[in-house]
């Protein structure tokens, strides 16, 4: 057992206590608002579909095409993306992914059509590649790796809130219908995208690069945690020597991102499904926009906890596979359950399994890489991952479209999560006790 791994089993000096809280208190608030300006404008398409798709003539089967043609761009320029990233630094390049994503969110809604509505998508998928590995990424600067999954997991709370709050939102923004000649969801385009702007500029100002820029961190602080970090990436280079291009033919790396492509798929496709299977139960707007903010809160305080437990006990293989089986359970409730209730129970049930199995799964390609062979499997893994994006809602869209009701769409997402499950036993070493 090396050093580090050792280190990892003992208690937390005060040192390490203090610097590790004053990087989280520093960092994770500011990462988790843009996350959540970056996950609304990516999935408030699920809202505006309540009335856009009647609008442009968008049927079932091109609504999935247009809701999963984002990942498509998303995966052309993810691994480019981060290297530029590593070229330019986490603040100008995260600035610029913010500033031109929103621009383009908002200019969604002047969609013409179908055809043009799916361009757009595409536009800002590829506008967006390289913002979440790139977060990824960049907290490898700052936390040694026995606090990842916890880190991740504050961090990847944006997901869930922004999916609650998005919901909430979304509903008394479509309220805004006809004002100033402009449909609801138009409104929840340019609404929604604006403030992305702004944090873009904010993140070019704020963001720090690394600890060596930290005027937050008292010097013996700093020489900390930069040894700290310097330990763990000598250890990976010595163990593992990654390199750029091996990195993206590596075994382990193409079934970290088949994993991930599956996780993807089922929670993308509840996503940006489910507030259809909600209104499918004769709701009003205003009551599926709540309703559907309640799983997503659950789930962000399972992922916390499940993100700490499985930093504590290191048996990040296990965690990863329980996550996915909890969501295949509540799939198979919403799918062959009878009534609202029982539907919407599953429901949540999937939510928490699909939350919680988010920052186990991400301590694991940075686990093996160093440097700009990190910052390209990373990314690798999230491109291929995010192909998912498009194959969940697209298999639902294709599923309805050739029968009524949900129960098709839910059962694949239910295999899907399994299936992550098995490979995950497969991929993910039974215990880890180093860095």
């Amino acid at each position: 057992m090396c050093g580090v791994g050792a280190h990892a089993v003992n208690t937390p000096s005060e040192l390490e206590r203090r610097v590790v809280k004053k990087a989280m208190w520093r960092l994770i608030p500011f990462l988790v608002v843009l996350y959540i300006a970056a996950f609304i404008d990516r999935v408030n398409v699920g809202f505006a579909a309540l009335t856009m798709n009647h609008d442009l003539g968008i049927d079932p089967y091109t609504y999935g095409w247009a809701a999963g043609i984002f990942f498509l761009g998303y995966f052309v320029l993810e691994v480019p993306s981060n290297l530029m990233l590593v070229k330019f630094g986490a603040r100008t390049w995260l600035a610029r992914i913010m500033v031109s994503w929103g621009l383009i969110s908002a200019a969604c809604a002047f969609a013409q059509g179908a055809t043009s509505f799916m361009v757009l998508r595409f536009i800002l998928g590829a506008a967006e590649a390289g913002f979440f590995p790139g977060i990824i990424f960049f907290l490898t600067f700052w936390f040694p790796a026995r606090y990842r999954a916890r880190v991740v997991a504050l961090f990847m709370l944006a997901n869930p809130v922004a999916s609650g709050v998005g919901s909430i939102l979304s509903g008394l923004v479509l309220k805004m219908d006809g004002m100033a000649g402009l449909a609801g969801w138009q409104w929840l385009f340019i609404i929604e995208g604006m403030p992305s702007v702004v944090l873009g500029v904010v993140t070019y100002f704020k963001l720090v690069e690394g600890p060596s820029t930290a005027k937050w961190l008292a010097p013996e602080e700093r020489e900390w945690l930069e040894n700290e970090l310097n330990t763990e990436a000598a250890e990976r280079e010595k163990r593992h020597k990654p390199r750029i291009l091996s990195v993206l033919t590596d075994p382990r790396m193409i079934a970290f991102g088949l994993i991930y492509l599956l996780i993807v798929t089922v929670n993308n496709g509840l996503v940006l499904w489910q507030p259809q299977i909600l209104s499918s139960y004769g709701m009003s707007e205003t009551t599926v926009t709540l309703l559907n903010a309640l799983p997503f809160w659950i789930g962000a305080v399972a992922m916390v906890f499940w993100g700490r437990m499985a930093d504590k006990t290191r048996r990040y293989r296990a965690f990863l596979a329980g996550a996915c089986l909890i969501t295949c359970s509540g799939l198979v409730i919403a799918a062959l359950g009878h009534g609202q209730p029982v539907v919407f129970g599953g429901l949540v049930i999937a939510a928490i399994g699909g939350y919680c199995v988010l920052p186990v799964f991400w301590t694991q390609p940075g686990a093996y890489l160093t440097g700009a062979a990190a910052a390209a499997g990373i990314a690798f893994v999230n491109s291929v991952g995010n192909l998912g994006g498009f194959a969940g809602p697209y298999v639902l869209g294709y599923l309805r479209s050739v029968s009524p009701g949900f129960v098709g769409g839910l059962v694949f997402l239910a295999g899907c999560a399994v299936a992550a499950a098995l490979l995950g036993l497969i991929t993910v070493p039974r215990n880890q006790h180093t860095s």
